[in-house]
């Protein structure tokens, strides 16, 4: 498989680890607005749980958002081009790991190997970006070196 194929193959493999995030979120909102039906009316200006519930459900409601968006940045991502550069996009082999610059899954096991999915606005990719193959750099006082990118 070439490097442009894995970039795809991963890709597809984040999508839907994203869709797989979502609908659990989906799920618990449910239950949360199930529970607070449930309930019922509060039984008294004290009895606070229903609007415990409808918190809950809010919060998940709101990381449930921000999947979403994470998705739409993936799906928008063009992965049929090589990259030159660490960037957006790009898949960068290093001689310690392999970093996919996307949306922060952190690390995401894939065909066997071990995968960093990673947000451009992590320290991490302030350290390579930019970076060419065969470049080398430091992070958190460790020594790196770029052998591949795509």
């Amino acid at each position: 498989m070439n490097i442009l194929e894995l970039k795809k193959d991963l890709l597809s493999a984040c999508l839907k680890e994203v869709d797989d995030r979502a609908d659990s979120l989906r799920k618990v909102m449910e239950d949360a607005q199930q529970s607070a039906n449930d309930y019922g009316q509060p039984k008294d200006r004290y009895d606070s749980y229903r609007t415990q519930l409808l918190r809950k459900r809010d919060m998940f409601g709101q990381q449930l958002q921000k999947i979403l968006e994470q998705r739409a940045l993936l799906e928008k991502m063009g992965v049929d081009k090589r990259h030159e550069v660490a960037g957006y996009g790009a898949l960068v082999i290093t001689n310690a790991q392999k970093i996919f610059i996307s949306i922060g899954l952190g690390k995401f096991e894939f065909n066997g190997n071990e995968y960093f999915v990673i947000s451009p606005v992590v320290p991490y990719f302030k350290a390579i970006e930019g970076k060419r193959a065969g470049e080398d750099f430091e992070f958190r006082g460790q020594k790196f070196r770029i052998k591949d990118i795509a």
